[in-house]
């Protein structure tokens, strides 16, 4: 048996205000931002399934995402990108193929929202 298991566990955003940017992934994704800041730069965004771990120490201009890492699930991708106008997130992409478009965070991350 492999010790190493097919699964991941988390995945770590480089941000360079762990408050502004606990605020702004729980606003976009609908949670309330009243979670605790652990040890000054962590936020763990309580997510469904594979978990995201905001952390200003790992923020460098050098660290942010040039390409999306992962997506975030929609089963609506129209009101998906809807919703990210509404919110003034700044959007890199239309909707492409009906399944997806990409934003940036505070920070110029890159992500995606992809239809499920």
């Amino acid at each position: 048996m492999n010790p190493i298991l097919n699964q991941i566990g988390t995945v770590f955003i480089p941000v360079s205000n762990i408050e502004d940017a606990r605020n702004w992934y729980c606003d976009i994704l609908g949670l309330p931002a009243d979670g605790e800041i652990l040890f000054g730069h962590l936020y763990i965004i309580p997510m469904n399934g594979t978990g995201i771990v905001l952390d200003s120490k790992i923020y460098s201009e050098d660290t942010i995402f040039k390409t999306p890492p992962f997506h975030l699930n929609t089963n609506n991708i129209e009101q998906a990108y809807e919703h990210m106008k509404s919110k003034n997130v700044e959007l890199t992409t239309e909707i492409e193929h009906n399944q997806w478009f990409n934003f940036k965070d505070l920070d110029g991350n890159h992500l995606m929202v992809c239809k499920c």
